[in-house]
């Protein structure tokens, strides 16, 4: 008898197990899914605009005569978000700022506790501490000046004495996963050794054994300025000093075009740009969003295209001025003449109407960098799905291998560099005051 109960408590038990992993929250044997936390909905990110899915064929038009042999091929692209303009002087400059303030604050940390938090609300040691935004700095005060001096120029770079931030010490750290290192096969778990056998490129470029997952996690430290002087390298016998001393920090240039940086510059801003968004949405306890980054050469051509597929330009003709003879873009429209489009350089973002996306300065104003490397025979081998070509070029990398892809055209280039089709490049560790960016985010759904 009490072998049986025994029996039948044992099998009690054990559909009691059963019943807790794998009942699927209803209990009712049926697949139901894992019971969801909390309901999604995305929203419209402030100052983009959605980009739908769609295929098109990317390269010339046939009525592109001009460039008749260049290759095309009919890709399909996801949705996305983009910027409807270009990342202006000022909204890069909160990206300065926080850099600025994250080391003072670090600094001032050393001796004063208040500007560092070593403890969550339950008394548990924060280690390493983090940032306390909620604390002001006193930049007049001092004291503080004392503890933060190693983020002013020494007296000896001042010029006329006067205390300023060394723009060359802000520096942004951030650490990235390499998916497409991950993704080898040869880099692949193993679930029967329980070990990674291959090998992966650090970011020194040294190939090393896989040890764990963070193997596959890379470290950079990008300076943020911008290199302003790049108004007077670019052109010779061309007085542009004042560009180069007033045009990035200065008010009257707040919705221009941010120009003088590298691509890693701006990817470090696309990093950035997200820490931010999902520090502050993990602090309301909300899921976080996909990544800013910077558009694949085939999603800006799309986006350029505004649905338009056989247009040489984002506004639907084939030509740059309208029906009353007034230029349609800020490029270089006549010889020596840059005026006539309205400008002589860059001009503020959106003064020229968008396109049918609702982008504006597609074409002109500055060319924009993407995260696809140059290969002048890419699209022969890229994918007809989300295509891209991406490579992580190291210091050591011949120059050659440092392309990467700028779209757009910008204002000191002729018609033809402005076209939607037109590839052009730059390298990655060079800054022009020609080039910017504008950042892209991938969606959820196509709900919009």
């Amino acid at each position: 008898m009490k072998k049986l109960l025994s029996i039948a408590t044992l099998f009690l038990i054990a559909l009691s197990f059963a019943g807790c992993f794998g009942g699927g929250g209803g209990g009712n044997g049926e697949l139901t899914g894992v019971e969801r936390r909390q309901r999604f909905k995305e929203t419209q990110p402030l100052g983009m605009v959605y980009v739908r899915r769609g295929s098109f064929n990317i390269g010339p038009s046939d009525e592109d005569a001009s460039r008749a042999g260049v290759p095309t091929k009919t890709v399909s692209q996801e949705p996305f978000w983009m910027d409807d303009t270009e990342i202006t002087n000022n909204e890069y400059r909160q990206f300065v700022e926080w850099v600025k303030e994250s080391m003072a604050r670090q600094m001032l940390g050393d001796q004063y506790p208040e500007f560092m938090i070593t403890e969550d609300r339950r008394g548990n040691i924060i280690d390493p501490p983090q940032i306390n935004w909620d604390e002001k700095i006193d930049w007049e005060d001092p004291d503080m000046q004392m503890a933060m001096e190693d983020l002013y120029l020494p007296e000896n770079e001042r010029f006329f004495g006067k205390k300023e931030i060394d723009t060359r010490k802000l520096v942004y750290e951030y650490w990235w996963v390499d998916l497409d290192q991950a993704a080898k096969r040869s880099n692949s778990y193993n679930y029967e050794t329980q070990r990674y056998e291959g090998n992966v490129y650090n970011e020194e470029g040294d190939l090393v054994p896989i040890e764990n997952r963070s193997s596959f996690m890379m470290q950079d430290q990008v300076h943020v300025y911008p290199d302003t002087l790049c108004w007077i390298r670019d052109f010779t016998y061309s007085y542009n000093e004042p560009l180069a001393t007033r045009y990035f920090w200065h008010p009257g240039f707040d919705d221009y075009p941010v120009v003088g940086v590298t691509w890693k510059q701006v990817n470090a801003f696309c990093n950035w740009r997200t820490k931010i968004q999902s520090d502050y949405l993990s602090e309301r306890g909300e899921p976080t969003l996909m990544a800013y980054r910077l558009p694949t050469e085939v999603e800006w051509e799309y986006a350029a295209r505004g649905g338009k597929d056989f247009s040489m330009y984002p506004w639907g003709g084939y030509y740059t001025r309208d029906e009353d003879g007034v230029f349609l873009a800020n490029f270089k429209p006549l010889r020596g003449n840059y005026v006539e489009d309205g400008s002589i350089a860059t001009i503020k973002v959106g003064s020229y109407d968008p396109n049918e996306y609702g982008l504006y300065d597609m074409s002109g104003n500055v060319a924009e960098w993407t995260s696809t490397a140059y290969d002048e025979a890419g699209y022969n081998y890229f994918s007809d799905l989300n295509p891209t070509f991406t490579y992580n070029a190291r210091k050591d990398d011949p120059a050659v291998m440092k392309r990467k892809v700028i779209r757009g055209g910008s204002w000191k280039d002729i018609s033809q560099f402005v076209q939607v089709s037109t590839r052009n490049y730059e390298y990655q560790d060079t800054t022009k005051s020609y080039v910017g960016f504008r950042c892209v985010r991938s969606t959820f759904g196509e709900e919009f």
